[in-house]
């Protein structure tokens, strides 16, 4: 008895030996599996250091950039007035814009842009608009030809993913008549003055893009003392609460037909105030460009 009952807590020891060999090989791997994974951490954490390295000096030098396309004064023109916005979004940023006289002193230019490719591409599509925009306008080429030239200039540098909108109107200050071109989706609105009345501009061309290969279409419209234009990015439209709702043109419409008819800079305000209201401060993703102009009376001549 005593033989049978010795083999059998030998062979019970046995099965213990060998289930702690196995549970020490597990935790040999388990070990190994858990360096491996302390050094792909490590090598994640170098990699997502640099990273964000790098983001920053890009965000650094795309607040740079931006700061340029930004006008900071803008012509004293009699007969018209302007009051502007531009708020940077913290996604996307390839706004720009410019109000500018062209050689005939009684004619200007308003310019917006924005683009929608990755930041710095955006940024430097911007860069382009303002020089090649700027350069062509001033020759006083009307804003279909402008727009024709930028986009040949601009095509060559832009990547598949690249999209930009392009709002550009010239206003002769003797007649009020407006020539404008609207590539893509800006939105153009004029309030009219006596009536109060909206309308919304529609695009006549698609986005330009790499592959973009329309006529540019030009559109002419003739204003009335006290008429306004509100000119937008699409950013402002889809500035978005903390829901993910977008502000959107209906509310974009009701701010204006809300808003006092004393001054350009009320309109603005009231706009502004209105998206802060909706957003309760939420950031916003993408750039918002607005700019608000007024035609007060026709200039019949230059003052000597």
């Amino acid at each position: 008895m005593d033989l049978i009952y010795y083999l059998k807590m030998d062979s019970k020891l046995n099965v213990l030996e060998k289930k702690i060999i196995e549970l020490e090989k597990e935790l040999a791997l388990k070990e190994q599996d858990l360096l491996r994974y302390k050094s792909e951490l490590t090598k994640a954490n170098k990699t997502l250091e640099k990273m964000i390295q790098q983001v920053s000096h890009e965000l650094k030098t795309a607040h740079l950039i931006q700061k340029v396309l930004v006008p900071t004064e803008y012509p004293n023109m009699t007969g018209v007035e302007f009051s502007t916005k531009f708020i940077p979004g913290f996604k996307k940023g390839g706004n720009y814009f410019d109000i500018f006289e062209h050689e005939d002193k009684l004619k200007f230019g308003i310019l917006l842009s924005n683009s929608s490719g990755y930041a710095m591409s955006a940024l430097f599509l911007s860069v382009l608009l303002k020089l090649a925009g700027q350069m062509e306008a001033r020759k006083g080429l009307p804003p279909d030809k402008v727009i024709d030239a930028m986009a040949k200039e601009i095509q060559i540098q832009m990547q598949d993913q690249d999209q930009t909108n392009i709002f550009y109107g010239v206003i002769d200050r003797r007649s009020f008549q407006m020539d404008l071109c609207q590539v893509g989706d800006n939105v153009v609105i004029i309030i009219n003055g006596e009536t109060g009345k909206l309308k919304i501009l529609e695009p006549k061309n698609a986005a330009l893009s790499k592959k973009f290969n329309e006529p540019i279409q030009l559109q002419s419209i003739y204003l009335n003392p006290k008429d306004r234009l509100v000119i937008c990015s699409q950013g402002l439209l889809k500035a978005s609460d903390i829901s993910g709702e977008s502000f959107g043109l209906d509310k974009l419409t009701n701010s204006i037909l809300k808003a006092p008819a004393s001054g350009v800079h009320e309109l603005r305000n009231e706009i502004l105030y209105q998206i802060e209201k909706f957003t309760e401060n939420n950031e916003n993703a993408e750039d918002i460009t607005l700019i608000v102009t007024e035609v007060k009376e026709k200039v019949l001549k230059l003052a000597k």
